[in-house]
């Protein structure tokens, strides 16, 4: 299977939506003081990017 462009994007907004919600859950279950809301802003900042990444398929 040859990875184009757009295989490649396709696969780090998965890995990055992963490790987004991993994050997010980590700032809401793990963590209960000030390092709970930096996980979970780092989360919604890794979300972000993969908005971006899923809405560069097509047209890099």
């Amino acid at each position: 299977m040859a990875m184009n462009k757009n295989t490649v994007l396709a696969w780090a907004t998965y890995i990055m939506i992963f490790i987004g919600l991993s994050l997010i859950a980590l700032g809401a279950f793990r963590y209960n003081e000030v390092a709970g809301w930096g996980f979970a802003s780092v989360g919604i900042g890794f979300l972000a990017n993969a908005w971006v990444f899923n809405a560069l398929k097509g047209r890099v």
